[in-house]
């Protein structure tokens, strides 16, 4: 079903304009109520104050670790690039009064989340790729190759840390505050931020690293509209699979969980590397390591 909704979504082809303002939001998942959760301390070992502090350094550890990737012109740049401005822009809408409810909580999540990310790849660059994660080690392994246009690999680092690293993120952090006030409110504005953040970085992506990734005139080209709306569907499915973590009845049944979690994840990366690489859909134009080294 993911995978269908995924190939069908990736086909759109936006009328919007390049360049067109902040599209409208519809929050539609903010419509769907959270499930009766029990509460449960959150489990962090990164940024467990939740101060903002935590998420300078991120941007900070992100952007060196986006400049060593770009220098090469390494195919991760492109999901790196996209995390590192997409948490630059938490960093500004979590300063705005309000936007959040529980902000400290969501600068918890913001630290831990990024954590998994640089542990896999981490351990991928270090050559245990036996404990990195499925849906990860295609995605690195797809950039190390060099064969997948600049969307497919965006749209690999996006399915393992959403549809993989989110669910396990927020079953860890509890679903629920202290007072039993659910946290899927905070959960839905981050796609309100995301909504913000999107088109601009993929014309940054496409003006620095491939052209073809914000390239709406071809099959596989990605408009903000369908980038969206794959991000909306992914977070709201990876909220879904938090709440069937934390209310696993056994430590089996949680278990069984993770492992069908890991593996959707797995089977949507295989789905992308096969679309991105198959002859004839790549998107046309000038050859994307000599264009990003041009843009050096």
């Amino acid at each position: 079903m993911v995978a269908g909704i995924l190939a069908a979504t990736v086909a759109v082809v936006s009328a919007t304009p390049a360049g067109a303002v902040e599209p409208l939001f519809i929050g539609w998942t903010s419509l769907l109520p959270p499930l009766p959760t029990a509460y449960a301390p959150p489990d962090a070992e990164e940024c467990a104050t939740g101060d903002p502090a935590c998420v300078d350094a991120t941007i900070v550890q992100m952007q060196t670790r986006y400049d060593d990737l770009v220098a090469s012109c390494d195919h991760n740049a492109v999901f790196a690039l996209t995390y590192l401005r997409t948490t630059e822009e938490y960093r500004r809408v979590a300063a705005e009064p309000g936007f959040f409810d529980d902000i400290s909580y969501v600068n918890t999540e913001d630290a831990v989340f990024a954590a998994y990310y640089f542990h896999a790849y981490d351990t991928w660059q270090a050559g245990q790729s036996a404990a990195v994660p499925r849906a990860w080690e295609i995605a690195f392994d797809a950039a190390k190759q060099r064969r997948l246009a600049g969307a497919g690999n965006l749209l690999l680092g996006m399915n393992a840390h959403v549809n993989r690293d989110l669910p396990l993120v927020l079953a860890s952090l509890g679903l629920v505050a202290a007072d039993g006030e659910s946290r899927k409110p905070d959960h839905d504005q981050i796609n309100v931020m995301l909504n913000r953040v999107v088109d601009p970085l993929l014309y940054e992506a496409a003006d620095r690293l491939d052209p073809s990734i914000d390239n709406i005139a071809t099959p596989l080209g990605l408009s903000y509209t369908a980038l969206m709306q794959i991000l909306v569907v992914w977070r709201e499915s990876a909220w879904r699979n938090a709440e069937r973590l934390v209310n696993a009845p056994t430590v089996e049944a949680r278990g069984r969980i993770v492992n069908e979690i890991e593996a959707a994840a797995a089977t949507t990366a295989v789905t992308l590397r096969t679309l991105y690489t198959r002859p004839g859909l790549l998107p046309l134009g000038q050859d994307r390591d000599e264009y990003c080294a041009s843009r050096g």
